[in-house]
């Protein structure tokens, strides 16, 4: 598999070069030359592999030869000793992105990313040093997977006083190879901050640069797994049993929708219709910021997921929606939401989108949708009245985007599932006033124990240059 700069096609490069350089020397991003696409054999099984098999069998299209099988189902046993479960709510679907160490759906890039650099830079002498720009948990599931790993130093940016304290703590708190930069401003002056320095030619000779945002091809490719996943379940007609960070009132088990099984009938509260597509195809809700998670979505779209549509459910941000509802596209400055991930004015991944889709064909796939605080604040409060299940507020975004769009006719088949994107013990100060204090997982309570260290900073890229 060869990988191309979204701002010039002619000169391609290997799976290890665009991983490990992050952003291309043009500063555009890499994509593959071509989306690969399952095998029949795979497509037909999607519902009943495991979750590392599925892994194994979407990265090795994208990896080639450059990962040997053996060592990439090392390093794909040891990214996930957890899954993804596809859970019923009420009559809705939920995809669980939030059972791994971070809880949150960027531990499954930045898990892979770390053992699959280690892998590539085997040998090498020189310290290679990542920078990331993170809006809230990016931050922190690069810090954790990345951490003690020999050879690799991590610096994390974050927009001062707009990350939750937890969130901090995780991005903040490890020390080591983790350093933190609180920046005075948005993420979208931490991203631009990251982007200058990759393509700064002075620090380049200075020193080996890469980056863990969205931006890195390495960490979008691994997001493409759990689509494929969820939308074999549901074309096997299955859900699975609660985890042990679902947040459900009374756990497990309260009720037998949350054992594993066939999926409910639909009809209900929350708007699914009974019936369903022929095909079984699944229509995904991805609550958007930086848009890295729905293009990996896309991808696995067109790898052969059954997969029949996207909502794509942004906060007042809505830079993408507007897009597709006028096909003009105008970046803008992001405004402070309390799905603070989301965030973001100016999504860098857009410019992957485009490069595979035009606008005629983005706007048949993806229906957008934009959610108010107001509204987002309304919905963690019904869904817990309602189904007693605790939504964080981007997971809410997504489940009153489905609402919206189902009020206005524009889903007609189901299943419809949710993305979870992160767990709502991480989102306290929005979650609790509403509902009551959710159940904290372990791994949040052990980073909520963690001390702050982090160093302020403008800016300024002069000011971060010096700092690196």
């Amino acid at each position: 598999m060869r990988y191309f700069s979204t701002r010039n096609k002619n000169e391609a490069v290997n799976f290890a070069t665009a991983a490990l350089a992050g952003l291309a020397p043009d500063g555009g991003l890499f994509v593959p030359q071509e989306i690969p696409q399952y095998s029949a054999a795979v497509q037909s099984s999607l519902g009943t592999m495991t979750y590392d098999d599925i892994a194994f069998e979407t990265i090795k299209l994208y990896t080639g030869d450059e990962i040997p099988g053996a060592v990439l189902e090392d390093i794909v046993h040891s990214a996930y000793p957890f899954g993804a479960p596809l859970v019923s709510v009420g009559d809705r679907l939920v995809l669980e992105l939030f059972h791994g160490p971070t809880a949150a759906f960027k531990d499954f890039g930045a898990r892979f990313m770390a053992r699959t650099f280690a892998y590539l830079r085997r040998g090498e002498e020189k310290p290679l040093r990542i920078l990331v720009a993170t809006s809230g948990d990016t931050g922190g599931a690069v810090a954790d997977g990345f951490f003690e790993v020999p050879g690799i130093f991590v610096t994390v940016l974050y927009p001062k006083g707009r990350v939750t304290p937890l969130q901090e703590r995780q991005i903040a708190g490890l020390g080591k190879n983790i350093s933190a930069l609180a920046v005075e401003g948005s993420f979208d002056d931490c991203q631009r901050l990251v982007k200058a320095a990759l393509a700064d030619e002075g620090l380049k000779k200075k020193m080996v640069l890469s980056s863990a945002n969205s931006i890195n091809v390495s960490r979008l490719i691994p997001q493409a797994v759990y689509y494929a996943a969820v939308a074999g379940r549901a074309s096997a007609g299955r859900v699975d049993a609660d985890g042990e960070a679902t947040p459900r009132v009374g756990g497990a088990a309260s009720s037998g929708a949350a054992s594993s099984g066939a999926m409910p009938a639909n009809g209900g509260r929350f708007g699914l219709r009974r019936g369903g597509a022929a095909d079984g195809a699944i229509t995904l809700c991805v609550p958007s910021g930086n848009f890295g998670n729905l293009t990996a979505g896309l991808y696995a779209m067109k790898m052969g997921a059954p997969i029949r549509q996207f909502i794509a459910a942004t906060n007042i941000n809505k830079t993408v929606p507007d897009y597709l509802a006028s096909g003009e596209y105008s970046a803008r400055t992001s405004q402070a939401t309390i799905s603070n991930a989301m965030d973001v004015g100016a999504p860098s991944n857009f410019e992957r989108m485009a490069a595979h889709f035009s606008w005629e064909e983005m706007r048949r796939i993806v229906l957008g949708v934009s959610v108010s605080d107001e509204e987002t604040r309304k919905t963690i409060a019904e869904v817990y009245e309602e189904a007693g299940y605790y939504l964080d507020p981007h997971s809410a975004v997504g489940w009153k985007g489905t609402d919206k769009l189902f009020a206005e006719n524009k889903i007609a088949a189901v299943p419809v599932g949710v993305l979870a994107t992160a767990h709502p013990a991480k989102f306290s100060e929005t979650v609790e006033p509403l509902v009551g204090p959710a159940p904290v997982p372990a791994s949040l309570a052990r980073a909520m124990e963690r001390n702050v260290h982090s160093q302020t900073i403008p800016a300024d890229f002069a000011v971060l240059k010096d700092v690196l």
